[in-house]
């Protein structure tokens, strides 16, 4: 069931106070379209963006919109990019309600497993599952500061081994090595963070949007990036009954 925004707008409680967010990987696609719908629901959004051209195109789209932006030039990969990030916004704000990595690669899908080079799946890698590890454990201090705060990692349905290795689904007939055992790790990052930061009223998801029209697939998917980032936004916005470090798609929970 994919929510539309105005139903997130109703569903929403009002706040007393403005809250913040980032969104990693936010110039364009899915993490844009996020960073619209957050900044609609009365947050502060920092949109990161490691290049700062399209970042700023993307502020000035949004500003346009009237919405309260602002660009945080953001490399996951790197970590003095990442530290210069937390210094940008632990000097304008005591906490951060929210984190949604949602920065992400993928390379070299149409090479099969026995040919996938070590560089490609090295770059993968430093990107999908190290770049949330590295911006999780930088920004923690502002999320353990904040009442109730959320992180919301940007997953894949490929990286459910279930289902990749269920020969009747379509997604048992891709054969992705690098891409997909990234997001495979990246899922169980989300139930290590879980475990710990769970006892401290902190709510880590794992959530797969859906296939959606972006670069990484050639904008070859079936739904929209607006369609595609109302997963992100209900599992960081709304209230819900459902496990802490759970997998989740646009139907709900998803097996491991």
């Amino acid at each position: 069931m994919h929510i539309r925004m105005d139903q997130l707008l109703k569903i929403s409680n009002k706040m007393d106070k403005i809250k913040t967010a980032l969104v990693t990987g936010a110039n364009k696609g899915i993490g844009l379209a996020t960073a619209r719908g957050l900044a609609k629901l009365g947050y502060k959004v920092w949109l990161g963006s490691r290049d700062k051209i399209r970042g700023q195109r993307a502020i000035d789209q949004l500003q346009s919109e009237g919405l309260v932006v602002e660009l945080l030039l953001l490399d996951v990969s790197d970590d003095s990019s990442v530290q210069a990030a937390v210094d940008i916004v632990s000097a304008q704000t005591p906490q951060l309600d929210l984190l949604i990595n949602n920065a992400g690669v993928a390379l070299d899908l149409n090479v099969s497993p026995a040919n996938e080079s070590l560089a490609s799946i090295r770059a993968m890698y430093e990107v999908n599952l190290f770049g949330p590890i590295r911006v999780t454990q930088a920004f923690l201090p502002l999320l353990k500061a904040a009442e109730e705060a959320r992180i919301v990692i940007l997953s894949s349905i490929v990286g459910s081994l279930t289902l990749s290795s269920d020969p009747s689904v379509i997604y048992g007939q891709v054969n992705f090595m690098g891409y997909s055992s990234s997001k495979a790790a990246l899922n169980m990052v989300t139930v290590a963070l879980a475990k710990e930061l769970g006892p401290l009223g902190i709510k880590v998801y794992a959530v797969e949007p859906g296939h959606i029209q972006t670069d990484l697939n050639n904008n070859t998917g079936t739904l929209s990036t607006d369609e595609g980032a109302a997963v992100p936004l209900r599992y960081a916005t709304m209230k819900l009954d459902v496990p802490n470090g759970g997998f989740f798609g646009p139907e709900g929970i998803l097996p491991w």
